[in-house]
């Protein structure tokens, strides 16, 4: 294998190579040791290596070897796949036996840790040692949205809507019994909440959370991460953090270092954050992620969705809205891609349950926010939750929008009693979700079907254990349970 990995391959961009430069001169100046070089994996959890700079310096050029295993894994690190049958188990020869990928570090994310001691943070992507990408990754897909968004002459924004919950540890639960084995999450964090609920927006309660809040906004600043809001939601100990329009990739690669840097924060000062929807804890309800989407002409940089008088958006939007619409169904394990995170769906709620959209109405799926000539025109789709793989999430919208937009897809008329209309519903769980998937053959197409096999197989094996320990629960009335809450609450 050559030593020059990506440069053989021709995997790095012009915009790569002079970030990779000025990378070498901020870890110089500001004297780091270490580099967190991560991917995102397939849940949106980021796994890799600390690197010494002069490693790093090396995976500059030749890429650093790393194994793909965790591909291999479900949400409880059970083995779902077989890594030594003949193809990996995965449909693929190359896979057998859980070789080895190369992580190629994209200098562009790089960042510097202001919570970790001299230590700096890069997102990876993952190639085969041939040097295609490699086929299961999450990044790789959303860069082949955005890639076919561009061809027809858009680039895509949004802005990040996220609610998540902040706890105290009481005990960290790390008794011999308690820990787990694969296949067996470890027993969480017990906790408490930091602030009373149910006053929503009450400005006394962000005051009750400011000395750990304000730790975490220094660092997100810090970070460089277009930090908006930070807010307190509804249920005790709930927050709500929003930020500013962000292009294409760099909206994913912000949610995975945000969540990151949130949780990492936090457990440093004896605090637990959550990202996971609905959390087995008295009062708590679920959260969620909210996604405000627009695309912008890239010959002018102009927002495509800008209504003229008399119209809820442009012609392109409507299209864009009618393919989030046709995909809606398809896109749920996408979007929500937990079993906890079904727990949102309920009629005559602010979380939708159906497929719909609507002017400025938090009941529908799709919420238009706009006004004649506005440059902010866009549109929210309020079904995800906190948990989902921001690349999968993102491209699930991209792809959808896409389909609408190349077939002119009329979402139809505006829903403003959303709860009355006679539409489709959305999935009530993660294994009608799956089904939904199973049944696209748009999605099988744009996400390839190696990729919806390995995704089917992977969230029904999640599924399988669920109700082998719970049985038939009705997510819409039945207490959140134990299985969920073990499952979910520190891993997200």
């Amino acid at each position: 294998m050559s030593n020059k990995f990506i440069e053989s391959h021709r995997l790095w961009s012009a915009a790569q190579k002079a970030a990779a430069a000025e990378v070498l001169q901020q870890i110089d100046q500001a004297g780091l040791q270490m580099v967190r070089l991560s991917w995102p994996d397939q849940y949106g959890l980021l796994r890799g290596k600390m690197l010494s700079v002069a490693a790093l310096k090396s995976a500059f050029a030749s890429g650093s070897e790393i194994t793909m295993a965790p591909f291999f894994f479900d949400t409880a690190s059970a083995v779902v796949f077989n890594p030594f049958s003949t193809d990996g188990g995965l449909g693929s020869a190359e896979l057998a036996g859980s070789p080895n990928v190369m992580m190629v570090p994209d200098p562009r994310t790089f960042r510097i840790l202001p919570w970790a001691e001299r230590t700096g943070w890069m997102l990876a992507d993952l190639y085969m040692m041939n040097g295609r990408p490699f086929a299961l990754s999450p990044r790789t897909l959303l860069k082949k949205a955005l890639d076919e968004l561009q061809e027809l002459g858009y680039d895509y924004k949004a802005g990040l809507e996220v609610e998540w919950y902040l706890t105290r540890i009481v005990d960290p639960c790390l008794e011999p019994e308690t820990l787990g084995a694969p296949g067996t999450p470890a027993a969480p964090p017990k906790v408490m909440p930091v602030a009373k609920g149910y006053s929503y927006l009450l400005e006394n309660h962000l005051d009750e959370v400011e000395p750990i809040m304000a730790e975490v906004r220094q660092h997100l600043l810090a970070l460089g991460l277009p930090l908006r809001s930070i807010e307190d939601e509804w249920a005790p100990s709930q927050m709500e953090t929003t930020f500013d329009v962000m292009t294409g990739l760099e909206v994913a690669d912000a949610m995975v270092l945000f969540r990151n840097a949130v949780k990492q924060i936090c457990k440093r000062r004896g605090y637990l954050a959550s990202f996971m929807c609905k959390p087995a804890i008295q009062g708590f309800y679920s959260s969620g992620w909210h996604l405000h989407q627009s695309l912008t002409a890239r010959n002018t940089g102009v927002n495509a969705f800008i209504a003229q008088q008399g119209e809820p958006l442009s012609a392109l939007g409507r299209a864009y809205v009618g393919g989030l619409l046709e995909h809606a169904c398809a896109a749920s394990s996408f979007t929500t891609p937990t079993i906890n995170g079904y727990r949102r769906r309920r009629p005559f709620s602010l979380s939708p349950d159906r497929v719909t959209w609507a002017k400025d109405n938090r009941a529908a799926m799709v919420r238009v926010i706009s006004s004649p000539g506005d440059p902010a025109c866009r549109v929210e789709n309020r079904v995800g939750e906190p948990a989902a793989n921001p690349y999968l999430y993102v491209a699930s919208q991209v792809f959808a929008g896409l389909d609408g937009i190349r077939r002119q897809l009329d979402p139809g008329p505006l829903q403003e009693t959303p709860y009355e209309a006679a539409v489709t519903l959305l999935p009530h769980n993660l294994s009608e979700a799956l089904d939904a998937l199973e049944s696209s053959p748009y999605f099988r197409t744009v996400f390839g079907e190696d990729f919806i096999r390995y995704w089917l197989h992977l969230r029904r094996s999640e599924w399988a254990r669920f109700t082998a320990a719970e049985g038939t629960v009705d997510f819409a009335g039945d207490t959140v349970t134990h299985w969920e809450h073990r499952e979910y609450f520190e891993l997200f």
